[in-house]
């Protein structure tokens, strides 16, 4: 199975960002993509450079949206899975969200952020919610998918709670900038986390200049023993192939030993 990351700047243009968002869709889907994911907030400038916003919900939208929408026409018209990432309003609340979007054009359902940070640049607490959806795995037509945003990457308990869940492939929409994190680290800490819990992870990272961030790309994707497969540049634009086996996750690490030795019945205790 083939599956493709869009990898893409944004202007201050968000209807010109989500045209060239559906065209990215239809190339990777011409090109045998099944399924096929975006970055975090992919098609909108990164809000939480900035710190208290004035009424933030008006950049919110709710879900289903004509977002979704237009993306739903491309994921029945060429029977492919989509994963977006939007600024999600619900009643009072905004969400840091990605429904992900079936063959038929349905949306499957919508994972939303749990974890919420707050510092330089990444002032995410004055504009989200803390997400109420758990850990979702969705049962697609080409695997059992489950979504991590951004943050909630750095969670253990977060990306194990998806291999519990059975999740074959986990997709992050990220948004990490240059120089936020020591080099290689986030690479090494998505790898652990696919070697852990053995299900492939595939990273798609925003791209280009900000006002007070630089996004550094370099999406990829990543096996269940913990190797980069694929991966994308930095600092430029491109739709990442790259092609998966599933299989590969019953004869994991994870699958024979790790996940068949847990001790579910200590960690309660030793974490609270």
């Amino acid at each position: 199975m083939k599956i493709a990351l869009i990898q893409q700047s944004c202007s201050d243009d968000k209807n010109q960002n989500v045209e060239r968002g559906l065209k990215a869709a239809k190339e990777a889907a011409e090109s045998g993509a099944k399924i096929i994911c975006f970055a975090e907030l992919a098609f909108e400038p990164f809000y939480p450079q900035y710190q208290n916003p004035d009424q933030p919900e008006k950049k919110a939208e709710t879900i289903p949206s004509p977002i979704t929408d237009a993306f739903s026409e491309i994921a029945k018209e060429y029977e492919v899975v989509i994963v977006l990432n939007l600024y999600e309003k619900d009643g009072d609340n905004l969400y840091d969200s990605s429904p992900v979007i079936n063959t038929d054009g349905s949306i499957l359902g919508t994972t939303r952020m749990v974890h919420i940070t707050d510092y330089a640049c990444f002032y995410e607490q004055d504009y989200y919610t803390q997400g109420n959806t758990g850990a979702p795995v969705y049962n697609t037509p080409f695997g059992k998918v489950g979504v991590a945003i951004c943050y909630d990457r750095h969670y253990p308990e977060y990306m194990r709670a998806l291999a519990i869940a059975g999740a074959e492939i986990v997709f992050i929409p990220q948004a990490g900038s240059v120089g936020e994190w020591p080099e290689g680290l986030y690479e090494a800490e998505v790898r652990t986390a696919a070697f852990q819990n053995g299900y492939f992870t595939a990273l798609c990272n925003r791209v280009g200049e900000e006002p007070r961030l630089t996004f550094a790309g370099e999406s990829f994707v990543c096996n269940p023993e913990g190797e980069v497969i694929a991966k994308a540049g930095t600092g430029n634009e491109e739709i990442l192939d790259c092609d998966v086996d599933l299989e590969a996750v019953e004869t994991s690490h994870a699958k024979r030993l790790f996940l068949r030795d847990r001790r579910p019945e200590l960690y309660k205790d030793w974490i609270e």
